[in-house]
């Protein structure tokens, strides 16, 4: 019997120095260095530095064109095979719900789209392309960039990608623990339609270009967007932005972002839908006759707020409502022939993930990695046309941080506008103040750690500051 006690104690202490040295491998603090004595930051910065004194703002005419493609799927459970090329998939599931457990869509309400617009000031150009889809993966932009820079010589720092962030599009877009996890089982073939119809989009936007006008502007739509998570402790960015385009022959289109989350329809919606910003697109090209494209502004901690009803009914409420504001809007808006035009894109050198699995602990950075493939760096833009500034993230972008860069902003007369799911997605970035309250946002999705948050902050206000150094323009 001593014998045997004997052999469980050690057999206990063997398996307790063997469990004690996995969490040693795979487990570290949580790295709070100071995002000013980093490495990163200073080879970012000098990116920057470089990028501001290369960038030359100017002004001149003004060309637009725009054109859509349908993003929707064709849903074949029966076929033998899948036909990327062509949409056409046994299986689809739906993006944005863990709770969906990877099950495919089962039908399509709303058709979902992918909406481009391109505009020309004298010599410089960029491409805005709108995806009702959660976000726009990395190697989706990625594909999409380089049959663009082949085919039309566009570079990645023309194109300025953004997702309306509905809940109920593709999945299977995305490789690893994470991304699997809220939008299915990894599909190749998901991605190659998705680029494609990126690449369609902007094809026709180029090939629509013609003489047009352009104008700017915002109101406030506080009874839509809530803080979810500090309630009323917390800011509330409820800033509608619209950039609207007349070309001289007649033709037409408004681009809009707004902050809420495009979370009307849960995890229990099994079709596709555009969710809110759908209604409002609707109503938008119902009243003016064209085109009306939507990129999610900050939605970082920010929902949708609706009242009472089916998710239907609430989600058409408030984008007809959102709809009705931006036509009264566009009814006092001067259009200009001509206007200012600056813009800077700065390839962001990241941190370490900082993954964690409790407050001051995270997965060491290479066991991270195996659970959420990421690349080392990511992209931050900045492009003025008159005095609105729409500045691109890859992330949740917080909402509470966009207020603070939009006073930054309104110092030097500029009208801000910054959006979320630029073609790459690094997790959640919200202020640093919220870092210790765990749960969703903080902790499960702040993938990259506390000092990111005043990290980019300080770069886009460089990059603010940098295109603004002209004069005021056209609204």
């Amino acid at each position: 019997m001593r014998r045997w006690a004997r052999w469980m104690f050690r057999g206990g202490v063997t398996l307790g120095a063997l469990l004690a040295a996995a969490v040693v491998a795979l487990v570290a603090p949580v790295d709070h260095t100071p995002y000013l004595r980093t490495p990163y930051f200073k080879t970012t910065s000098e990116r920057l530095d470089r990028a501001l004194k290369e960038s030359a703002p100017a002004r001149g005419s003004v060309r637009a064109g725009f054109a859509r493609v349908r993003l929707t799927p064709t849903l074949a459970s029966g076929a033998d095979r899948d036909v990327p090329q062509l949409g056409r998939f046994r299986r689809v599931p739906l993006a944005g719900y863990g709770a969906r457990q990877g099950r495919p869509a089962e039908g399509v309400t709303e058709d979902v789209w992918v909406k481009a617009l391109a505009l020309e000031v004298g010599s410089h150009r960029m491409v805005w392309m709108a995806m009702d889809a959660l976000i726009v993966p990395r190697e989706v932009a990625d594909a999409a960039a380089a049959q663009l820079t082949t085919e039309a010589g566009l570079k990645r720092s023309e194109l300025y990608f953004g997702a309306t962030h509905t809940h109920s599009s593709l999945g299977s877009w995305g490789e690893g623990w994470v991304a699997e996890a809220f939008a299915g089982g990894y599909q190749p073939g998901i991605r190659t339609w998705m680029s494609q119809c990126l690449v369609e989009a902007a094809r026709g936007a180029i090939s629509n270009m013609a003489p047009a006008t352009v104008a700017s502007g915002s109101f406030h739509a506080a009874a839509g967007v809530r803080n979810r998570l500090v309630g009323e402790l917390g800011r509330v960015d409820d800033q509608f932005s619209v950039l609207a385009v007349r070309q001289n022959a007649g033709g037409f289109a408004v681009l809009g972002s707004y902050g809420a989350h495009a979370t009307v329809f849960g995890a229990d919606n099994m079709r596709f839908h555009r969710d809110y910003p759908g209604a409002w697109a609707a109503g938008v090209e119902e009243a003016t006759g064209g085109m009306a494209l939507f990129m999610a502004g900050a939605v970082g901690s920010l929902s949708a707020r609706t009242e009472s009803g089916t998710a239907a009914e609430r989600a058409e409420r408030l984008g007809r409502s959102l709809a009705e504001r931006t036509r009264e809007l566009l009814s006092r808006l001067q259009f200009h022939s001509e206007t200012e035009w600056a813009a800077v894109t700065v390839e962001t050198a990241l941190p370490e993930l900082n993954w964690r699995v409790h407050d001051a602990l995270r997965l060491r950075p290479w066991a991270a990695r195996r659970l959420l493939p990421v690349h080392p760096d990511t992209l931050l833009q900045a492009v003025r046309i008159g005095n609105a500034v729409w500045v691109s993230t890859p992330c949740d972008f917080s909402g509470e941080l966009a207020l603070n860069l939009r006073e930054h902003a309104a110092t030097a007369g500029r009208d801000l506008t910054v959006t979320s799911f630029n073609g790459d997605y690094i997790g959640y970035v919200i202020p640093g103040k919220y870092y210790h309250l765990g749960g969703y946002e903080p902790q499960t999705m702040s993938f990259f750690g506390p000092t990111v948050p005043d990290y980019f902050e300080d770069l886009l206000r460089r990059a603010i500051d940098g295109v603004g150094v002209m004069g005021a323009g056209a609204r």
